[in-house]
């Protein structure tokens, strides 16, 4: 290998982003010598050395009608990195996540750089369209896979494959003392019981899902006394969306912005707002598999358009839409999507949640399990992602 490397990254929302900023520490830490970061990715990454092209929100789109009016906009992105990649010449060439972006710019360029193309978070053949693997084969040289059980499903594909896991299983949880001053400062008593809201980290999900948490979380609030609100803020790019929906719903709600602090210290304030509390209401994502390794109980909830719904529901294969479900093949956590994404449904379950321990223990015990199967106790996934890239440069 050479003694200066060049690594090419693409990020497209809030989760890819955490994933390639432990993909990048393992790197300066496992690869000897100087490397160059560039491409596109949030805050995150840009602390970790990574010269963005543009922001990241402006990749953060899914379902269909979500990304048409977005089209020309992401057609011009699409050009405008497949030029910078073209022309930075990148020793690897690494997407992650976002397939919709991310597939489409592996395959604008193949052929037109030497360099391997590595996707990280193999695409879910498993749920739905199980074709996709066979068509990313064509441009993509190695996936690293977040689940134990996807390698198979891309070597068969004819692409090298490896578990590395995710990088939740290897962030220290919050103490008591951090637990009990976040309390503090936020003025939570010892009788009041905690939930935190996560409505999605793109704008259109903040603006289908808040509507139907905070309709939620006013029916748990009249059933359940001293219960109290925190929202961590996912990015500064939908904080005013947020605020004006809270505003129209009535709700008081902690807000925890990320505005003027690391994105280190971001993340740090959200794992104590998640240890903190007694229960979680959430989109579906990654932020499940957060909210296990904090020992948080939770209920989810999604919702896309109708079209995009239609054809999700037609095309879908798994059992579960929920990691948690998915690694430990429950259905633990609660979960809606569509038309059962309403606040009859939600309130329901959480307030079951809240007034049954043994419920609430046992999706503890679950979630658990689900870290574990991520990786827990091996070692670090964001270094193990790195030598699995560094492995396709020998």
């Amino acid at each position: 290998m050479a003694e200066s490397l060049t690594v090419f990254l693409v990020a497209g929302e809030a989760s890819g982003d955490r994933l390639g900023a432990a993909l990048m520490a393992g790197l300066v830490q496992t690869y000897d010598g100087k490397i160059n970061f560039i491409g596109v990715g949030g805050p995150l990454m840009q602390a970790q050395g990574l010269v963005s092209n543009f922001p990241i929100h402006e990749l953060s789109l899914f379902g269909l009608l979500e990304i048409i009016p977005k089209y020309r906009q992401l057609k011009r992105r699409l050009n405008q990195t497949v030029d910078s990649v073209i022309t930075a010449k990148p020793d690897i060439l690494i997407t992650i996540d976002s397939p919709g972006f991310c597939l489409r710019l592996a395959a604008a360029v193949r052929g037109k750089i030497t360099a391997p193309a590595v996707h990280y978070v193999a695409p879910s053949v498993w749920a739905w369209r199980p074709k996709r693997a066979r068509e990313m084969a064509a441009h993509v040289d190695h996936v690293l896979a977040l689940l134990p059980f996807e390698p198979p499903y891309m070597q068969a594909a004819g692409m090298s494959c490896d578990f590395v896991g995710h990088p939740v299983v290897a962030e220290q949880q919050p103490s008591k003392a951090e637990i009990l001053e976040f309390r503090e400062t936020h003025g939570l008593g010892g009788d009041d019981r905690l939930i935190t809201i996560l409505p999605g980290s793109r704008s259109s999900e903040i603006k289908r899902l808040s509507p139907i948490f905070f309709e939620t979380a006013l029916r748990v609030q009249k059933q359940v006394p001293n219960v109290r609100f925190a929202i961590p803020i996912a990015s500064q790019h939908v904080a005013e969306p947020l605020k004006a929906q809270l505003e129209t719903a009535g709700l008081n709600v902690i807000l925890l912005n990320p505005e003027g602090i690391s994105p280190d210290e971001a993340a740090k304030q959200k794992r104590i707002c998640f240890a903190a509390s007694e229960l979680a209401l959430a989109a579906s994502g990654t932020v499940s598999i957060e909210l296990a390794a904090a020992g948080v109980p939770m209920v989810i909830g999604y919702k896309v358009n109708p079209v995009s719904a239609w054809i999700m529901q037609r095309a879908m294969l798994a059992p579960s839409f929920t990691l948690v479900n998915l690694l430990t093949e429950t259905k633990a956590v609660p979960e809606f999507h569509s038309a059962a994404c309403n606040a009859d449904n939600l309130s329901r379950e959480m307030l079951n949640l809240l007034q049954d321990q043994t419920a609430r223990e046992n999706q503890i015990a679950i979630g658990q399990q689900a870290i574990d199967a991520l990786g827990r106790g091996g070692e670090d996934p964001g270094l193990r992602a790195a030598k699995s890239v560094l492995a396709q440069l020998k």
